[in-house]
This record gives C-alpha cells, sequence and structure tokens, in this order.
C-alpha cells in the first residue's frame, strides 16, 4: 500500500513538474498577431455605393440633373458623407426587361449613375441615407431616405443601396406660361410627361401611356371649371387636348391650366400647372 502511494505521488509530481516545463516554454505571440490586436480600434474605410432610381424606371442621371445624396450618423447626427449622382441612366434592356435573380445585379451590369462614399468606421453604425431629385426639374422633386446598418471594413458595392423616387416629370409646353389667351379663342393645350430619369412616356412602350391617366383641368381662381382628356400626340412624350378659352369677365384674374398623369398600378403621379391672363376677344389681332 505504502509502494502504491509513493508511484501515485511521483506521478503527480511529474504531471506538475511537466505541466510548469510547458508554460515556461510557451512562444510569444509573433509581432504581427500583437500589432493587429493593437489596431481593433483603428477606423476601418467602409465604401457604400448608392443608386437613386426613378420607380419603375431607370437612374437619374445627367439629363434630369441627377439626385442629391446624403449619409448620417442616425445615433449623433454627423454628417458622414454627402454628393452628387451623375452619369447614364443604365441600360433600358437590362433594367426593364431582362429577369433577373434575386442577387443578380440590376443596375450595375452597365454604365449607370451612381454616388459612391468611403467611411472611416470604428463601430458598427446605423447610417440613414437620404436622396433627392431630379434636380434639373424643382416642381417634380421628390425625396427618400433608409437606414442601413454599416459595418467597418465590409462594403457595399455593386447595386449598392437603391432608393426609388415615385413620380411623373410633367411640364406644359403650349401655349407658354403666362402667354396671354384671347376670349373665346380655341387653343390646343400640349404637355410631355416623362419618368423621372427623363424617360418617354407613350403608348407601346416600357412605360405605356395607355395604362395611365393623362388628363387636363381648366380652372378660374381654385375652381375647376372643365376637364380635358388629353391624347398622344405622335411624338417622343407629348400629349394634347384643345380648349376654348372663356370669357374675360368669367376670367378677370386668367385661367389656370393644371396637367396630371397619374398611374396607380405604380404608383407613380405627376402634376404642372401655368397661369395664363385672359385678354378681350376684341383685343384679338385683325386678319390683312
Amino acid at each position: 500500500m505504502i509502494r502504491a502511494f509513493t508511484i501515485r505521488l511521483i506521478g503527480t509530481g511529474l504531471l506538475v513538474l511537466l505541466s510548469s516545463m510547458s508554460a515556461a516554454f510557451t512562444p510569444e505571440p509573433p509581432e504581427s498577431e500583437l500589432e493587429s490586436k493593437a489596431r481593433y480600434n483603428d477606423p476601418l474605410p467602409t465604401t457604400v455605393l448608392v443608386r437613386v432610381v426613378a420607380h419603375r424606371s431607370l437612374v437619374l442621371g445627367h439629363e434630369v440633373g441627377g439626385a442629391r445624396v446624403t449619409m448620417t450618423d442616425v445615433a449623433t447626427g454627423q454628417l458622414l458623407a454627402s454628393g452628387l449622382q451623375q452619369g447614364e441612366p443604365g441600360d433600358q434592356t437590362q433594367i426593364m426587361r431582362t429577369p433577373h435573380l434575386m442577387d443578380e445585379p440590376v443596375y450595375s451590369s452597365r454604365p449607370a449613375a451612381a454616388f459612391s462614399a468611403t467611411l472611416e468606421l470604428t463601430r458598427p453604425t446605423l447610417v440613414e441615407i437620404t436622396a433627392e431629385g431630379p434636380l434639373a426639374y424643382p416642381q417634380a422633386l421628390q425625396r427618400a431616405s433608409t437606414t442601413v446598418l454599416l459595418i467597418p471594413g465590409h462594403d457595399l458595392t455593386n447595386d449598392g443601396i437603391v432608393l426609388h423616387l415615385y413620380g411623373y416629370l410633367v411640364q406644359v409646353e403650349h401655349p407658354k406660361p403666362g402667354e396671354p389667351l384671347i376670349a373665346k379663342e380655341d387653343v390646343m393645350l400640349r404637355a410631355s410627361v416623362r419618368t423621372l430619369s427623363g424617360a418617354l412616356v407613350r403608348p407601346h412602350s416600357d412605360w405605356d401611356s395607355r395604362k395611365m391617366h393623362i388628363y387636363a383641368e381648366l380652372l378660374i381662381g381654385d375652381r375647376i371649371v372643365e376637364r380635358l382628356q388629353m391624347f398622344y400626340a405622335g411624338e417622343k412624350s407629348r400629349f394634347e387636348a384643345p380648349f376654348f378659352v372663356p370669357l374675360s369677365k368669367d376670367a378677370p384674374d386668367g385661367i389656370t391650366l393644371r396637367v396630371v398623369a397619374a398611374d396607380v398600378a405604380t404608383g407613380n403621379f405627376g402634376v404642372s400647372s401655368a397661369q395664363f391672363p385672359v385678354l378681350s376677344e376684341r383685343l384679338r389681332p385683325k386678319k390683312n
């Protein structure tokens, strides 16, 4: 029994000795590992790409003035980046007509406008990204925003963060806004309708006017006195409707023409208004 106890004691001593020797000879971590740990709290460059697109249409590019993009730290309110999206509207066939799997790029497979910023992040950061455009058409300006959690060193590229702006660009082209109209005269109202990216709205196109409601309203003061159905004029994205100018005594402060484009299927709506003074028919220029 004494012999067995002695053997166990010797074994325990050997284990303790070996353990201490192993600890004594544990190698120091390499300098590269120590340096890496020391830089855990250094900011990491993180690239974020943003694309501002017209809903159910193309990217807002230079043709419509592009879009303004801002990135803000939600927790602190600090402005992290801001700038303009400029470039091409993208490939219409690729964006509008080509089927895509969920992980396939839609806007980045061909050159298309985008805004890119590289942020120096030290921690996961919740960022609010805001876009507004088209900048060349203030009367049609729309705004959209979203919040995105960014992780230091993890870039968001390819299509990036896509923000959709809803609406149409509607412009009264004839008569020219502010042009005096003669009472009782038959006038042809003409207006253009495009998507916010500048794409043409017309029958049998990717943006089919037959599926939209495009009409005009004639107002005296704030009262609608007539509604006009507008029809495609056969060129580009122009629509027209004839109307009679009311008597000057009925519209002493002139009239307003308001053109509306509405597509309830996509949620895109647009409007444009123009005012016109009305002159008495006695002031009509005499024909030679």
